[in-house]
């Protein structure tokens, strides 16, 4: 779909000039490509009910190792880690209410890089998209050193041996 928005500017498939980079796309062709009406936005069909969300929230919650790195931070930081979790707490809810006031402005499902291509341009969302891609390989390599030793402490105690540290421990620390 190509054209040109309501500010003239362009958009769309087959652009070779380096103008390319620096195109937003409006809001109306992200509204007409999801077949929502411009005025009422459209409705996204429910597919996760309140069992399959509430085990979603816990496995975020224990899946990034939260009792490991509190078992690591508490003796270091002390009370301290309560006004972290304080202040990520309140980050969270500013965060929230940003993706709320986005996801009111522009009616169709997305995520950062969808806000960011309609608002910005092309270029800072292919940003935005390599910072995703970069926190989700690091996440998931923090979370699978902690369902690690999560798993090494069952075999031992299920058991009776323990796996090597080679599986087991960080490239950091002397693991794979």
């Amino acid at each position: 779909m190509a054209g040109v928005d309501g500010k003239g500017e362009w958009y769309g498939d087959g652009d070779q000039g380096p103008g390319r980079f620096f195109r937003r796309k409006p809001v109306e062709a992200f509204v007409s490509e999801t077949g929502a009406s411009s005025e009422g936005g459209g409705e996204l069909e429910r597919s996760i009910g309140l069992f399959q969300l509430t085990m979603f929230g816990v496995g975020a919650t224990i899946g990034t190792g939260i009792f490991i790195v509190l078992t690591e931070a508490v003796p270091e930081a002390g009370p301290g880690v309560i006004v972290s979790f304080v202040l990520a707490g309140i980050t969270a809810a500013f965060t929230a209410v940003c993706y709320a006031e986005l996801a009111s402005t522009i009616p169709v499902s997305g995520s950062s890089y969808s806000y960011t291509y309609a608002t910005m341009d092309e270029i800072v969302a292919f940003g935005v998209a390599a910072c995703l891609l970069l926190e989700y390989g690091v996440s998931s390599a923090a979370v699978s050193v902690g369902w690690s030793e999560y798993l090494n402490e069952l075999f031992s105690s299920t058991f009776g041996f323990r796996l090597p540290e080679l599986i087991i421990a960080a490239p950091g620390e002397g693991g794979t």
